[in-house]
């Protein structure tokens, strides 16, 4: 029997050895340039503080470059330092998704979501039950975010994104994709108690006189008063709770006027706990909207449970809201 010949295809000439650092020791000086810190990087990679500053210098000492300036206030990085990470930081969240990718490929029993916090809250919480119950087997993890990342964190499959009537489209990395889910009005919501024992309340501009109740700076109400013809520099001014879900609660116990969208505040609607402040008033008309978004990689866009979940997401506001303009799966 003749010898089985195996082919192989033309092998690219290799990066010499020298060009490439301990993998160890690169991964380290990027946790740092991210991080900001020595400490924070060893909290982050599970080292010893001393085992990070042991693979700064190797990285130093293998490049020949002070990459690391030790201060005071701690570890911060030289010029050469930043334009060094500015060159790998791309190559090396090519590789982390490369090998996540790599790892999900074919994994249909586990999905990580992340979303906002109050969506994750006063929506997605009360209902996930229901995606359980039909797809068990499952493994499944919601991580509320108060902040969004400018892409998709490798170990995430779903990210939830509302994006506010008055603030740019969504731009996404190449390897992502997204579609709409519902179109939400955005709404000042109050409850009965604190309308009743306030000011009367016929136009955006009587607002101004209300205790309105902000998340970490005054912006969101700031944008919202503009959507409605108040442009000038109105002065804001109160407490800052700074998340939705804590402003919405603020609403609910009277202490003032909160805004939140739709789709999160249909069931205090519904019970009354909450009053829409602007309902059958024509000076409240157009509605403020904004979008919520459904967004995964590219890859695994169609892939058995993040297409499952994408589906019920959207058919579940369908039926519960079939008035407000959904996406589709």
């Amino acid at each position: 029997m003749s010898e089985e010949k195996i082919a192989h295809p033309p092998a690219a000439s290799l990066p010499s050895r020298k060009a490439l650092p301990p993998f160890e020791a690169l991964r380290a000086f990027d946790a740092v340039a991210r991080l900001g810190g020595v400490r924070k990087a060893a909290q982050y990679l599970c080292r010893d503080h001393a085992v990070v500053s042991r693979h700064l210098r190797a990285i130093e000492d293998w490049t020949g470059t002070k990459l690391i300036q030790r201060t005071p206030g701690g570890a911060v990085l030289t010029e050469d330092g930043i334009r060094y990470h500015k060159q790998i930081a791309s190559a090396i969240d090519t590789i982390a998704g490369a090998t996540v990718d790599l790892m999900k490929r074919g994994d249909d029993h586990r999905l990580h979501i992340r979303c906002m916090p109050g969506f994750a809250l006063h929506w997605l919480s009360s209902r996930l039950g229901e995606f359980e119950k039909a797809n068990p087997g499952i493994d499944i993890e919601v991580r509320p975010l108060d902040r969004l990342p400018d892409v998709l964190a490798h170990h995430t499959d779903v990210e939830i994104r509302l994006v506010a009537p008055y603030a740019d489209r969504v731009e996404l990395a190449a390897e992502l994709r997204s579609s709409e889910i519902v179109h939400t009005p955005v709404l000042a919501v109050a409850n009965r108690d604190y309308l009743a024992r306030s000011a009367p309340i016929n136009e955006p501009r009587d607002l101004l006189t209300h205790q309105l109740l902000h998340e970490e700076n005054f912006n969101r109400w700031r944008n919202w008063l503009s959507f409605h013809g108040i442009h000038e520099d109105v002065e804001l001014s109160g407490t800052r709770l700074w998340q939705g879900h804590l402003t919405l609660d603020a609403a609910r116990h009277g202490r003032g006027i909160s805004l939140t969208n739709y789709v999160i505040v249909a069931d205090d609607l519904a019970s009354g706990r909450l009053v829409d402040v602007g309902e059958g008033k024509p000076a409240f008309q157009p509605l403020a909207v904004g979008i919520y978004y459904f967004i995964a990689r590219e890859k695994r866009w169609d892939s058995p449970v993040i297409r499952k979940f994408r589906q019920w997401m959207i058919a579940t506001i369908q039926k519960q809201h079939p008035h407000l303009k959904a996406g589709t799966a």
